[in-house]
């Protein structure tokens, strides 16, 4: 079997997929609020690189519409529009060459029906790209890890560990699946994600994320009162306690806060963490409060070099997510790898 192996996000990317909202019965009174902030990350990040907007079959003029002229749309069949954990995640070669690993969806333990589109939609995503498909029989969303290229994984046991998911397999088989599809040698597993995650069940996109080898940006709210505050410190001593696959401790960088806002139906949390790493630039839901642009400071010094650029998301929070949540980057192809010589 041909050895893949998972790019870290800030690998370069040809592009990035986005799905356009659509699911009336998740967004409600937002819904014409969520396709503008959909539309204003989509123009955002094609600023950084090229941006491909899947919509259903009847929705991809009012895509075009509302993204403009830079962001291409393609109709294809989808029940919802979180394409980081329905879409597939893409692996490499020692050629460089691209497959997409097609794990299971099943709507984050079946809280949103239906969800069959969505559970299909990386293989057709697959075959319009041309893409290999690789196909896994676990259902596995995007949001749950996270990846530094070299071989290390992280996750949370409250999401992969969750029976909603696959009851059939214990932590081991899950951890071996996770290296045989992947390519990572070594899964660091987090206790906990966020307590008011129960839309996912705690993906590690609200908790911690990857900015180099070795380096992890890891939410870390400074409020006694928040719900993560003894959550996110647990966490954090495990990361302090171990090291990653190739034996480096880890540099930790905190953002010490989330933002809360106000919708018409009540208070939503915007985790800064939840941001999308692209070509050249760093793209984060942002609340429209004053502790954002720390939040944006502590990311632009997290990811030298890097443009930030925060975009407003309590919309987005409102459904559960964030910029993280909405995208998924289509790696570059990579050039072989040449074996060492004597």
């Amino acid at each position: 079997m041909t050895a893949f192996r998972m790019p870290a996000e800030w690998s370069p990317h040809e592009g990035c997929l986005m799905a356009w909202p659509v699911r009336e019965d998740l967004w409600d009174s937002v819904l014409d609020d969520v396709k503008e902030e959909y539309a204003n990350v989509a123009r955002a990040i094609a600023e950084f690189e090229p941006v491909t907007m899947v919509a259903p079959a009847g929705h991809g003029d009012e895509a075009r519409t509302r993204c403009g002229r830079q962001i291409t749309v393609v109709e294809l069949a989808q029940d919802d529009s979180w394409f980081r954990d329905s879409a597939p995640l893409f692996v490499l070669d020692g050629d460089g060459n691209r497959a997409g690993v097609d794990f299971r969806f099943n709507a984050w333990g079946r809280k949103h029906h239906p969800y069959d589109s969505d559970d299909r939609v990386s293989a057709l995503l697959l075959e319009h790209l041309r893409v290999e498909r690789v196909h896994s029989d676990m259902i596995l969303e995007g949001g749950a890890i996270t990846v530094d290229g070299e071989g290390t994984l992280i996750t949370t046991e409250q999401c992969l560990l969750h029976p909603n998911r696959n009851p059939g397999m214990n932590r081991d088989e899950i951890e071996a699946e996770l290296k045989a599809r992947l390519g990572v040698t070594k899964v660091v597993w987090l206790p906990y994600g966020g307590l008011l995650d129960t839309e996912t069940d705690g993906h590690v996109d609200g908790v911690c994320a990857f900015a180099a080898p070795g380096k992890v940006v890891v939410s870390l709210p400074d409020d006694p009162a928040h719900p993560d505050y003894a959550r996110m410190r647990a966490n954090r001593a495990v990361l302090e306690a171990t090291t990653d696959a190739q034996g480096r401790p880890f540099e930790i960088v905190d953002i010490p806060q989330t933002a809360f806002g106000d919708m018409p139906d009540g208070r939503v949390e915007v985790s800064y963490l939840n941001y999308y790493v692209a070509n050249g630039g760093v793209v984060v839901p942002i609340a429209g409060l004053p502790q954002d642009d720390e939040a944006l400071a502590v990311l632009a010094e997290a990811y030298p070099g890097r443009k930030v650029v925060g975009v407003p998301a309590l919309a987005i929070a409102f459904g559960g997510g964030g910029v993280h949540c909405i995208t998924q980057q289509i790696p570059a192809p990579a050039a072989p790898v040449t074996p060492a010589t004597a």
